[in-house]
């Protein structure tokens, strides 16, 4: 006949059980909480680009985790709230001949903001509302590749009836950066390794009349290191019908036929381009409908699947307007 354990070892054993129990519960700690503030944006600039408006500028702050935002202050004033990703805006609505100040702060997914960046001052031009006549387009655009995520563009100053007071620097159709009117060149920052760019560069003066794009210019950035050779369709042209867009490309060089590009429109996929057979061999054409109204604008980028079943690198992007001259892929 079994006995029965002793009462001191009963409760002995149910400790050990249940300090067994909590230990092996695996409940985790909370992760601590977040109370680093980022550093102060550097490298802040403030350039007047017309009576209204001042263009600031700066380099990404850094966290301990992840920058999630700026704010863009005037006068101690918050007048801009900005995605991680934008290094620049334009404040609006301000008074003519008058000098502004602006101080720029980073904040991170807690709500930590850094300190104040340093205060720079831009004063803005005089109005003048009579002023109706652009300037004329830059000229002789030029582009070198810093490494692999820099650019540097130089170009023939363009003329005004007043004075150019900006330069606006457009990657495919979206500006991306602003310099003085005094300027011939800019530094573009912030690009990817071994990709495609294509950029124009547009005058402006005090009243904001913007003068016609600059010739292109292309350029690909310096791969990053061990990155395989740049797989991007080439020589892409546009061209704007009634109706319908028409695309030429050179496929790239993958050791094997290249049966399907992917299409992409303003920066969103399109459609596949499937060749049932053997492609065609050299230029490759592809024409598709389009039924927005005149004056719409498509920023198009193709990118090839390599034979391993990848996608390739993008090609340098092209801006068309329906109804008007095509971007037909010549600089």
């Amino acid at each position: 006949m079994q006995r029965p354990l002793p009462a001191r070892l009963l409760t002995a054993a149910a400790a050990l059980l249940l300090l067994v129990l909590t230990a092996c519960s695996g409940a985790a700690e909370p992760p601590p909480k977040d109370t680093r503030a980022p550093t102060a944006p550097t490298g802040v600039t403030a350039t007047a680009g017309s009576a209204t408006t001042v263009h600031v500028m700066w380099s990404a702050a850094t966290d301990d985790r992840a920058v999630t935002g700026y704010a863009v202050y005037q006068e101690g004033r918050r007048v801009r709230e900005l995605p991680a990703t934008t290094l620049m805006t334009d404040v609006v609505g301000l008074a003519p001949a008058t000098r502004h100040a602006f101080t720029v702060r980073a904040r991170d997914a807690a709500g930590n903001t850094s300190p104040p960046s340093a205060t720079v001052a831009a004063t803005t031009l005089p109005a003048n509302a009579e002023d109706r006549t652009p300037p004329t387009a830059p000229r002789s655009l030029r582009a070198t590749a810093d490494g692999s995520r820099a650019a540097t563009l130089a170009w023939t100053p363009s003329r005004d009836d007043t004075r150019v007071t900006a330069y606006d620097v457009y990657q495919a159709d979206t500006r991306v950066h602003t310099a003085p009117g005094a300027a011939t060149t800019a530094r573009v920052t912030g690009l990817r390794p071994g990709t495609a760019y294509a950029f124009t560069v547009r005058a402006r003066d005090a009243a904001e009349n913007s003068s016609p794009d600059s010739p292109r210019v292309e350029l690909t950035t310096a791969p990053a290191p061990g990155a395989p050779p740049n797989t991007a369709p080439e020589n892409l042209t546009a061209t704007a019908g009634k109706g319908e867009i028409t695309l030429t490309w050179t496929p790239p060089d993958t050791g094997g036929p290249v049966t399907h590009h992917e299409l992409h429109l303003n920066g969103r996929f399109a459609t596949t381009i499937v060749w049932g057979t053997t492609p065609p061999p050299g230029r490759a054409t592809y024409t598709f409908p389009v039924q927005d109204p005149p004056g719409t604008r498509y920023t198009i980028t193709l990118r090839a699947r390599l034979p391993d079943g990848t996608w390739g690198d993008f090609s340098a992007p092209r801006v068309v307007v329906v109804g008007a001259r095509s971007d037909s892929g010549r600089p």
